[in-house]
């Protein structure tokens, strides 16, 4: 059996039934949705219409959402349902950052994700899902798309269907009949005014673009192109591309293309996603670039830098594992991730990464403490236990730092990610951390070494390749318009003064002319410096594609 829906949108009235039945099903809150109906209105006056499209879970025969689950909450049956298991999520988002469609939200009331599954349970009962029963005119089909007696089958034979995003691959089972380019196509319109037809958008959205002119201080209204809408803000920004006239206040608009409703998705990742990027590079890139310059004998064994790197790196590698727990919704079940992993997910495989190479920085430090302290004499085998060690920590430091890539690659809902330059700028990235550390370590403490010369040139040559990637990671022409408007988000947006200023001025020019100072402050600063700059670009990189809509 391979079940899945067809929505005929000639038949659909916008009634909003299979909403309110699957909230009444499934005991779904308020304030998310497993499903819901989006407006759009397009036209001249007096000559317009909206059009409407039932969205939800697509039910994919190559879900992402079940490859990037680190602990098998997200599941595809034998059936061709794909369900999710509440009791099992921890609530790390990744499904949502996966999903094209917008279709997973996190329960308000039990911090687990949730979507629609297709009422399994009816299912499981020869009943048809509540969607389908309530529709009054019957513009929702289900069934098994392997059984060729099927009505949906039947429909599919006879019908021109569409999908949505059919170039992520995902090989979607809900077909649209009828499908309106402007409705499938999140990105076709701006999803402005701030106040749908029944309800204001709350919480994180917001714009770039040009400021209209707006309304004398405390009044309520705000013109967004021609179409005149009361809201409860001030300073609506408008995006530019709808195809209108803009006319005074009061005047029918020439032309209108909006969307009038739809549901809100909030920003899943936030500032802690970020923070563990950097602390992440920090602990990582220290650790593997030191034990490179040991087993490659560029440097002696120093033992108070040793000491001084793997106690920052225990640190920055708590610090981590702080931010990564403290992100999930469900923090009490961390755990599961070892418990019950799904290998195929890098969330899963990134744990082994992080574990094994805490352990080791940790293992590492103690015993470095314990010789400087006295607890330990030094002996003929400890040289050979530092190399070891200095030899494991370089490929568990670089898989700590660079397994990221590959889980933003897994998060298929948002393009920017999917570059195949990053693995090997989270790499460079880790080596201007690595000597940033270095540096910096070097600026507090004496070391009496005679490498800091090198230092400063692999610290600025990182720091300029790091600058090149994200130039041709931003600027040249991307494969898709999703990618594109989250790069310009970044450098023209929201975030331009994340990516000019704090990304490119403090964090690589600044840093950079610091470093030719006298003295060790300057090593210190420099340090700082970068470190301010990588946080604000990762920020920057992390935000501004969740802000582009994918429903």
């Amino acid at each position: 059996m391979n079940y899945g829906f067809v929505i005929d949108n000639r038949k659909c009235i916008g009634c909003h039934a299979c909403s309110t039945a699957c909230k009444s099903e499934n005991e779904v809150p308020l304030g998310v949705y497993r499903t819901w109906v989006k407006y759009t209105e397009v036209g001249k006056y007096p000559d317009v219409s909206r059009r409407f499209q039932v969205t939800r879970c697509n039910h994919c025969d190559n879900a992402p959402c079940v490859r990037i689950c680190p602990v098998t909450a997200m599941y595809k049956r034998e059936d061709g349902i794909v369900d999710f298991d509440h009791t099992a999520c921890i609530g790390c988002k990744a499904c949502m950052q996966a999903c094209p469609y917008d279709s997973i939200h996190i329960n308000p009331e039990n911090n687990t994700a949730a979507k629609c599954n297709y009422c399994a349970h009816r299912v499981e009962s020869s009943l048809e899902p509540s969607c389908v029963v309530v529709c009054p005119t019957h513009a929702i089909i289900s069934g098994d798309l392997d059984d060729p007696q099927s009505e949906i089958s039947q429909v599919l034979g006879k019908e021109k269907v569409t999908v949505r995003k059919p170039e992520q691959a995902t090989a979607p089972k809900l077909f649209y009949i009828d499908g309106d380019s402007i409705s499938l196509n999140p990105t076709a319109v701006n999803q402005t005014p701030e106040s749908y037809m029944w309800a204001e958008q709350v919480g994180e959205k917001k714009f770039s673009g040009p400021y209209l002119d707006q309304k004398k201080p405390g009044t309520k209204k705000t013109k967004y192109g021609d179409i005149i809408t009361k809201v409860g803000i001030q300073g609506a920004p408008a995006r530019g591309n709808v195809p209108s006239k803009a006319v005074a206040e009061g005047v029918q608009a020439e032309h209108m293309v909006q969307v009038a409703y739809t549901a809100q998705h909030k920003v899943p990742w936030h500032w802690q996603v970020p923070s563990y990027l950097v602390t992440k590079g920090l602990a990582a890139g220290s650790v593997f670039l030191m034990s490179i310059f040991y087993v490659f004998q560029f440097i002696d064994y120093n033992p108070m830098l040793t000491m001084w790197v793997t106690g920052l790196s225990t640190f920055f590698m708590t610090l981590t594992t702080i931010l990564l727990v403290a992100d999930l919704e469900r923090p009490d079940r961390f755990l599961y991730i070892l418990l019950r992993p799904n290998w195929s997910s890098w969330l899963a495989r990134g744990s082994i990464f992080l574990i094994t190479f805490t352990n080791l920085v940790g293992l590492w430090f103690v015993f470095e403490l314990a010789v400087h302290f006295g607890f330990l004499q030094e002996a003929s085998w400890m040289s050979t236990f530092r190399y070891a060690l200095a030899l494991l920590a370089i490929p568990f430091g670089i898989g700590t730092k660079i397994y990221t890539a590959f889980l933003f690659g897994q998060a298929e809902g948002r393009d920017l990610w999917q570059s195949s330059l990053l693995p090997f700028h989270m790499l460079v990235q880790g080596v201007f951390c690595g000597a940033g550390i270095l540096l910096f370590v070097d600026g507090v403490v004496d070391l009496n070494w005679s490498f800091s010369f090198e230092l400063r040139w692999i610290f600025i040559g990182a720091l300029v390749t790091d600058a090149v990637i994200q130039w041709a990671e931003l600027f040249m022409p991307h494969a898709s318009e999703v990618a594109a408007r989250a790069a310009h988000e970044i450098t023209s947006g929201e975030y331009k003064k994340h990516f000019w200023i704090g990304n490119l001025l403090v964090g690589h020019i600044a840093a950079i002319g610091v470093l030719f100072l006298e003295g060790s402050f300057a090593l210190v600063l420099a340090s700082l410096l970068a470190f301010i700059g990588l946080y604000l670009y990762e920020h920057a990189f992390v935000t501004a594609p969740q802000r582009i809509p994918n429903s």
